[in-house]
């Protein structure tokens, strides 16, 4: 296995990630007990397949939950399809994630990670202050054609660009005049 792992210590997983083959991205996910992606969001042109190797983890797609375990069959979640996942058991989870085409998903969850590292977030994942807040607007409007973010906080997807995109232009200038 190539490459260093990635914590997110507010969503309770580490990363690995493989050089990209193609349009393939290939992952392993170390989820802790009870972690996972837990902001429920899609990716508009990205299928995802996800093999459990170890433990046992809940997916929720399409608000279906779905209980799988090493041996069982990837998990499909096709473009589109809201989605997450949480360690449902008492173990680490290790995970193999497929994500094709790969789009710019490695860039968007390295930067989710290095904000949760550096505790931006609350450990439901909510920003942090105004400055947070910014942070994040600016990662989500930035990354919007890889992944979509759903959760109830945020506005509806449809309407985020004309919502949110003012914020991450607030962001971008605010970045640009610290450089």
């Amino acid at each position: 296995m190539n490459g260093e792992l990635i914590e997110d210590p507010v969503f309770k997983y580490r990363l690995r990630f493989h050089p990209q083959e193609g349009d393939v991205l290939r992952m392993d996910i170390y989820v802790g007990p009870g972690g996972g992606v837990s902001i429920p969001h899609y990716h508009p042109s990205t299928e995802e397949r996800f093999t459990v190797i170890e433990g046992e983890t809940t997916f929720t797609a399409d608000r279906k939950p779905i209980v799988a375990r090493a041996g069982d069959d990837a998990v499909v979640v096709r473009p589109g399809v809201r989605h997450g996942f949480k360690n449902t058991g008492a173990t680490e989870a290790h995970i193999v994630c497929e994500a094709e085409p790969a789009l710019d998903l490695q860039g968007f969850l390295t930067e989710a990670a290095a904000m949760a590292r550096a505790g931006k977030y609350t450990r439901r994942g909510i920003p942090k202050g105004f400055r947070a807040l910014l942070e994040a607007v600016e990662i989500t409007d930035r990354y919007r054609d890889t992944v979509v973010i759903t959760a109830r906080t945020l506005p509806p997807p449809r309407l985020q660009p004309a919502i949110l995109g003012p914020l991450a232009r607030l962001q971008r200038r605010r970045t640009a005049r610290k450089a």
